[in-house]
């Protein structure tokens, strides 16, 4: 489903229903709702609608053009204490013939619970503001290890990527005390009908730029135990799941590569559903979420969240923990080990 496109205002408009509105989106807080309730104080709103993708400029469409008008008169140019003081930025325009896609094909979700899959938590808030603020300083300053794409610290023991797994010879020593706030923290998850002991001994931390995402894949089960968690800190971004049939996985189970999912022929072949993680909220992976899922987070600047297009931070940093396994994976899906296969 397309979003009706409208030009941007050169030199000065005709008079029309439809406004372009500049300093006002999502990018800058500014939710679709919360700016047609502004708007709706001068007439009947038609709709709200992203003018681009930078987040950052609407389109207000109006029934009635005296109703346009009275808008740009009231808020053209003056600080509007209704949506965070913004001083906005208005023309009239029209609209043009083409249609911006979005990509609508998978509802996102807000809660884990609305996904039905089994062992899949999310608690959103898990720290403060000051507390994120504090684990970004305390790995700001540590020294990062550069990949292709991203930074990543290891603690505990380090990652390999070359072989999804960690060598448990190689042990770096206990996880830093700057982690006390999340590990103090973990009880929480006993609220949602989690009941298993949290022991914890290997942290990942990456570090996201803009448009960057993190391939398809299945945590390795020879290398990690039942138990993945994933605190996401500075930006949001949202993640994908999908569980394949055995007979239509790829040569490597664990592993997708990007092209596979974002332009996969099977798409009728495995279930998928999607994510939306906040800054400060942590996510548990368990049981079937863990062992049979892929999860992944796109390649994009821009992200689709239902009807909202939300821009990238300039940085998101994630805090993998887990537990480093000593033995074969028994688990429940030997269809999906690499321990069992």
């Amino acid at each position: 489903m397309g979003l009706p496109r409208f030009k941007r205002p050169v030199g000065t408009s005709e008079p029309s229903s439809n406004l372009y509105v500049a300093n006002c989106g999502p990018a800058v807080g500014l939710t679709l709702d919360t700016i047609e309730a502004v708007f709706g104080a001068y007439g009947q709103v038609k709709g709200v609608h992203l003018a681009d993708e930078s987040g950052t400029r609407v389109i207000v469409s109006y029934h009635e053009e005296k109703s346009a008008e009275s808008a740009l008169t009231a808020l053209n140019r003056r600080a509007c204490p209704e949506l965070g003081g913004r001083s906005l930025h208005i023309q009239y325009s029209v609209p043009s013939v083409c249609q911006v896609a979005v990509d609508d094909s998978i509802e996102v979700s807000m809660e884990a619970s609305e996904l039905d899959i089994p062992g899949l938590y999310l608690i959103h808030d898990f720290i403060s503001v000051k507390e994120e603020e504090e684990l970004l300083a305390a790995v700001d300053s540590r020294p990062w290890q550069k990949l292709a794409k991203r930074r990543v610290q290891h603690f505990g023991y380090e990652f390999h990527y070359n072989t999804r797994n960690v060598n448990t010879n190689q042990y770096l020593g206990e996880l830093p005390s700057f982690l006390s706030p999340i590990l103090d923290k973990m009880s929480m998850f006993q609220k949602l009908g989690y009941t298993e002991t949290v022991v914890l001994d290997q942290l990942t931390v990456n570090e996201y730029p803009p448009g960057v995402g993190l391939s398809p894949h299945i945590d390795t089960h020879s290398a990690f135990e039942g138990l993945i968690f994933s605190l996401s800190l500075a930006g949001p971004c949202i993640m994908e799941f999908r569980k394949y049939s055995t007979s239509v996985w790829p040569t490597d189970p664990n592993t997708l590569s990007d092209e596979e999912a974002q332009n996969s022929d099977k798409s009728s072949k495995f279930l998928r559903r999607a994510i939306y993680l906040p800054p400060r909220s942590i996510l548990l992976l368990s049981r079937e979420a863990r062992y049979a899922w892929h999860h992944y987070i796109p390649h994009h600047k821009i992200d689709v969240v239902n009807d909202t297009k939300i821009r990238r931070a300039s940085r998101r940093v994630s805090f993998t923990l887990r537990k480093v396994r000593k033995g074969p994976c028994e688990c429940e899906f030997p269809e999906y080990c690499d321990s069992q296969k």
